[in-house]
């Protein structure tokens, strides 16, 4: 049976975990001793370890045949330090992983001014949050040029899903920007997210990049009004950039202020992935299912 290591113990590695643990061993990587149980009973076997503590990793030297790296990088800094760590670790033992699958951010393209792009779109990080994806990137592309490793980037957008959509956002009755200045934005299902880290680790190509986003080609107020229509919620007020900069937190502009369409063709063609929620709109019709069937009860 195949070992699997997940690094990064969130609600996309839970989604993964349910759709390999009756075919492989699977590893999860945990900081907290708390959590254990839960992963334990998931069918994942805990690994008590921490991404900022190099000493703590050293358990995880030919631990698994196939690596799925979720994990976030610091919050500071301009380099991922956690991937450094992580591939220190795993280069240790004379046994290296085959593969590793890692999930950045499309927010390493930085503002394209709407425009429609692809894989083959240059980087251009304008946060340091996604320059620090680009320097883990670029780590484990010569990581893995270096070891043999076959190494492939799965490129996230805003993850949603039928408990994490901006409700709380539309109840507090918090902006968006008018049409003139809105922006266009991307979303994935973090249920097709996590079938792209499963398809990911059979079919990605070494050194090969993938734009893991749906079909949706909406700008982000539009987004906020289909929410807010569905679950009978009063529409965002539209303000002008100026106000918005006034009344809104840096994080909140930062990610106003980047553009783009996103094409998907490339998980579609290589990684064989239907999506089970192709447009926002699909998601959002089955989290009010979920909601009313809840109530039903």
């Amino acid at each position: 049976m195949q070992k699997i290591l997940i690094v990064g113990s969130g609600d996309v590695a839970r989604r993964i975990l349910s759709r390999l643990a009756h075919r492989y061993r699977v590893y999860a990587l945990l900081r907290d001793p708390g959590r254990t149980i839960e992963w334990r009973v998931a069918g994942a076997t805990p690994v008590l370890a921490d991404l900022d503590d190099r000493a703590s990793l050293q358990r995880l030297s030919g631990l698994a045949d196939l690596v799925l790296h979720l994990a976030p990088p610091p919050n500071a800094g301009r380099n991922d330090t956690r991937t450094r760590n992580l591939l220190a670790a795993l280069g240790k033992g004379k046994s290296l992983p085959r593969r590793l699958v890692y999930v950045s951010t499309t927010g390493v393209y930085g503002d394209c001014g709407g425009a429609q792009i692809d894989e083959t779109r240059y980087l251009n990080p304008e946060s340091a949050r996604a320059a620090r994806r680009v320097n883990a990137e670029h780590g484990l592309r010569q990581w893995g040029t270096r070891t043999g490793v076959q190494v492939s980037i799965l490129r996230a957008p805003g993850i949603y899903a039928s408990d994490r959509l901006p409700i709380e956002r539309l109840t507090k009755g918090m902006p968006a920007l008018r049409e003139a200045d809105d922006v266009f934005t991307n979303h994935i299902h973090a249920d097709d997210l996590a079938a792209a880290c499963v398809a990911a680790l059979r079919l990605a190509g070494a050194n090969r990049a993938y734009n893991v986003v749906d079909d949706s080609d909406l700008r982000m107020a539009d987004y906020f009004d289909r929410v807010a229509d569905a679950f009978v919620l009063p529409r965002p007020p539209r303000i002008p950039r100026s106000e918005a900069e006034k009344s809104l937190s840096p994080l909140q502009m930062s990610f106003m202020r980047e553009s783009r369409r996103i094409g998907n063709a490339r998980i579609k063609k290589e990684l064989k992935l239907r999506l089970a929620y192709p447009t926002v709109d699909v998601g959002i019709a089955e989290a009010l299912r979920s909601r009313r069937n809840a109530c039903s009860f």
